[in-house]
């Protein structure tokens, strides 16, 4: 249990990491509060933005001065004209893991390496099936159903054994981060030799996760070559939301019997970064991190999610306890999150406006949540959240990291509110119906 006064502690450290980071370091009392933390932090990351403009106002997009030698904190960048050829020097945001080598590209998003990706794969796999497990990013399967028709979606269901056998035809296996643990855990007990290709979207596990060792670790065993995408705006930014950024990592095994793979990982990779390119989607300098890459980023960065998912692990027993017929999922695979529906069916518009009512409510009362999309912040947030699967709209409950006591008043007052006004939405439709 973290009590308030650690918690500003470690605060303090993270906002001065991120401070250290600016030539000119703004004046900044030690927080009292989380919403001194937030605002501390968003300030900060529009100071580092603007401050980077500024020196580097030789790295125009035309690149017209030889002169310009872009960076950011530890990354180092080389191109031309409109970024089409980024060269990026700089720490990896992951672990390395033994027996691998690995080629990045960064791009202006996740769905953007995501897209690029997609569309990469086309000149190298003419037709292929794709499983993916329910629960994946719903717009990663929208792309791939409105722009991808080289590739044939297939939802697999548990038990995922025969999904993954040898098939006629060529075999993409879509594991995302945002699955529930139990659709994750089953994935990585069956054999997938028979695969031809693994996309790994990771977005929703810290960099030096544990749960993406083990990935790495069941491909390298199976022998399946490895796409890593991921959008670094949630979990790699201190809860500062730095700037829009997203990776493909390109990960090929060595050892013998590898050479296709690495063939074919390499083939991906090359016209990967052409779709860039083509696509315009290439990242931009001045949103990486200065701060990333120092031990003190990866120590702090580290205590963060923890709490954030111990925090998670409280919300889902209190939810499960409190609302156990307005629990959606509780046990998504990363733990930061939660969600929970209605009564009644939720469209688009009507989950939009309770996550907003909620917020609202609560936040007048004192308490550090927001309507807002993404997590990994320092406050709850809550959004609307679209399950492709199951084709239901619920409301999400991004889980912060805070001091245990503050986060469990928070996760109550959620849980009287939720109930509370699903109780007046039932009082209503009586009213009506009659």
């Amino acid at each position: 249990m973290e009590t308030i006064q650690a918690y500003l502690e470690r605060k303090h450290r993270e906002i001065g990491l991120l401070n250290d980071c600016l030539r000119s370091p703004l004046h900044l009392a030690r927080p009292q509060s989380v919403d001194e933390v937030v605002k501390s932090k968003f300030r900060i990351a529009a100071a580092l933005r603007a401050e980077h403009a500024l020196h580097d106002w030789k790295a125009t997009e035309t690149a017209w001065s030889h002169a310009a030698c872009p960076t950011s904190g530890p990354f180092a960048f080389s191109y031309d004209y409109q970024r089409a050829d980024l060269r990026v020097r700089g720490p990896s945001f992951y672990e390395h893991e033994t027996g691998s080598t690995s080629e990045t590209i960064y791009t202006a998003a996740g769905m953007a390496a995501v897209s690029a990706l997609l569309l990469a794969s086309a000149r190298i796999i003419d037709n292929a099936d794709i499983l993916v497990l329910p629960g994946s990013y719903g717009e990663t399967l929208e792309l791939i159903e409105r722009f991808s028709p080289h590739l044939r979606p297939v939802t697999s269901r548990l038990p995922l054994g025969e999904a993954l056998a040898p098939a006629t035809s060529a075999q993409i296996l879509l594991l995302d981060s945002c699955t529930s643990a139990g659709t994750f855990e089953a994935a990585l007990r069956c054999n997938g030799s028979a695969l031809d290709l693994l996309i790994f979207d990771t977005t929703c596990f810290a960099g030096r996760s544990g749960r993406i060792r083990r990935v790495l670790r069941w491909a390298k065993r199976c022998g399946i070559p490895v796409v890593m995408v991921r959008s670094h705006n949630k979990l790699d930014s201190l809860g500062a939301e730095y700037g829009r950024l997203g990776s493909a990592v390109f990960v090929r095994w060595s050892g013998q019997g590898t050479e296709a793979s690495c063939s074919m990982v390499e083939r991906l990779a090359a016209e990967t970064r052409n779709a860039v390119r083509l696509l315009g989607g290439a990242a931009l300098p001045a949103h990486f991190p200065p701060y990333v890459g120092s031990a003190a980023y990866w120590a702090l960065t580290k205590r963060r999610v923890a709490a954030i998912l111990r925090n998670g692990r409280l919300a889902a027993r209190l939810f499960a306890r409190e609302l156990p017929a307005l629990s959606d999922e509780l046990h998504f695979t990363h733990g930061l999150y939660v969600t929970l529906r209605g009564r009644h069916a939720f469209d688009e518009a009507t989950a939009r406006q309770a996550a907003e009512n909620m917020s609202s409510d609560l936040s007048r009362d004192g308490f550090p949540i927001r309507h807002a999309g993404s997590f990994g912040f320092d406050f709850a947030a809550t959004e609307w959240f679209y399950n492709a699967t199951t084709d239901q709209y619920s409301v999400r409950v991004a889980v912060p990291d805070l001091p245990t006591e503050l986060w469990n008043d928070l996760a109550a007052a959620i849980a009287r509110w939720w109930a509370r006004r699903q109780r007046e939405h039932e009082r209503c439709a009586r009213v009506q119906s009659h």
